[in-house]
Order: structure tokens, then sequence, then C-alpha cells
């Protein structure tokens, strides 16, 4: 890490300018889940197309720069955290906005969560922290990258589950006339937690090296391992109910909203109310 940092970031500006980008997606949300065929539901659909990139190309301009700056990557504080996590999420979304286009009339459904961790970065502390002796192993970003893949694609499965909920509202059912039926829903959203039940997998097991490697154990049912398992069973649950209950479309997608929230604490509430980002780490 540099001797002296400057008191501004200088990333900072950069960043805001990502938010203000997200902002301008968030604006869209609401007409981009008109009629698909519709010229007003695609210029908002293209609209925030262009702005979710653009917003994604400030923001990892942002991320490259504090790294620069810092000398490692953002996993120290809260508001390095918070900017990573909106950005991996943002861009799993993009990528699945991109190959999947029922996913375009569901923008709505992911900016509550999007617009959380933003306003929350805004509040978080922008200093520097400190990098554990701990965090010195590639095991950090494979951990971290198959975290953020698991929390992203969860996002997406959500997104993708709630339309038919979304549906059994007199303004969603009017938002969502035009869509396909709610199988193909139910369908992609099983797909999707299909896989992020796959990265959250791969999230606990290379944890566990990672925890043998720093402190001499796999395990030991910390308030964090706790949750992650605890989500981890939720997200399993769910599918395995998929399989044999078969629920409605509707309520399948409920289930999915209920586990991300699960998820979402895990990664977001425990390390609010402890001592360090990532209790045990330090």
């Amino acid at each position: 890490m540099p001797d002296a940092l400057p008191d501004a970031m200088p990333d900072a500006f950069v960043l805001w300018a990502a938010l203000a980008g997200y902002a301008m997606v968030a604006l869209m949300a609401v007409p981009a889940m008109g009629v698909p065929w519709q010229p007003s539901t695609r210029r908002a659909q293209a609209m925030a197309a262009l702005a979710l990139v653009a917003a994604l190309a400030l923001h990892t301009l942002s991320l490259g720069l504090r790294w620069s700056a810092l000398g490692h990557g953002p996993f120290t504080t809260m508001h390095e955290i918070l900017s990573s996590n909106l950005w991996s999420l943002a861009l799993v979304f993009a990528l699945a906005w991109w190959a999947v286009r029922e996913l375009r009339g569901a923008l709505l459904l992911v900016m509550p969560v999007l617009a959380t961790l933003a306003v929350w970065l805004l509040m978080a502390d922008a200093r520097p922290g400190h990098l554990p002796p701990t965090y010195a192993t590639p095991l950090l970003y494979l951990h971290t990258l198959v975290g953020k893949l698991y929390l992203g694609l969860l996002l997406v499965a959500m997104a993708l589950g709630l339309v038919p909920a979304l549906r059994r509202t007199a303004w969603g059912a009017a938002r969502c006339a035009g869509l396909p039926d709610d199988r193909r829903f139910d369908e992609l959203a099983h797909r999707f937690a299909a896989y992020a039940l796959v990265f959250d997998t791969l999230m606990l097991i290379v944890g566990a090296v990672w925890a043998q490697d720093a402190w001499g154990r796999y395990w030991a049912w910390d308030p964090l391992e706790t949750w992650a398992f605890a989500s981890w069973l939720a997200l399993a649950a769910a599918l395995h109910a998929r399989a044999s209950l078969r629920p409605a479309p509707a309520l399948f997608g409920l289930w999915l909203a209920g586990v991300f929230v699960l998820a979402f604490l895990t990664f977001f509430g425990v390390p609010f109310i402890s001592t360090a980002p990532h209790k045990g780490a330090v």
C-alpha cells in the first residue's frame, strides 16, 4: 500500500458518475416492463441497456483506480465490498439480460436490490482499510469470484421467478401482459437457481479450504459460516421442493425471493454488525 494517500480517493468522481448511470437505469425500469412489441417499451429497454453498459464501464474504471491506488482489491471495507458487489450483480444481470430476452421485462424486479447497495455505498466510509495477512492467497480471488457469481445468478433467478407473482397483481397483470407465460419464467428461474447452487457450493468448499490454510480448521460454525450454510440449505430446499412438490410458478418465485433475502443478509448483514467485513478473517 502507498505510504500516503490523497484525502479524496482517485476513484471517487468516476464512482459518482457510475452511480448516476445506475440511476438512469432505474428511471427506465418501469417503462421497460411494457408490452415488448410496443415502440415505447423497446426504446426504454434500449436506453436502459445503454445506461447499464455505461455505468458498468465507469464502475469498472472506478474499481481499477482504487485497486491501483491501494495495491489490493476491493475486499477490506464495507465501502469496497458494497461497491464490488454492486458491480458484480449489475454485470451478471447485464450478461443475462443480453442472453435471455425474457429478462428484459424484469428489470424493475432487480432495481430495489441495486438501489439498496448504491444508497448504502454512498453512506459508507470510503477511507482505505487494512488488508489482513490471511487475504494474501489466491484462494481469496477464487472464493470471491464464485461467491459473486452465486449471488448474481440468484438475483437473476429471483427476478425471473417473481414475474408470475407480479402477474397476480392488477398493476403487474397489465405490465406483464405481453410477456411469455408463467411456465417459461418458472423454467428459466429454476435453471438460474440451479446454476446459483453450483457456485454457492463451490463458495463454501473454497472457503473451507481457505479457512484450513489460514486458521487450521475447515469449519467453526461462526456466524458467517452458519448463515452461509443456512442460505445453501434454503436454496437446495427450494430446488428440491420444485422437483418434488411442483409448486405454482408464483410460489416458487416467492420462495426464491426469500432465499435471496437470506443470502443478502449473509453477504451484508453479518459484516454490517461485525467488527470486520469478513468476521474472523483478521
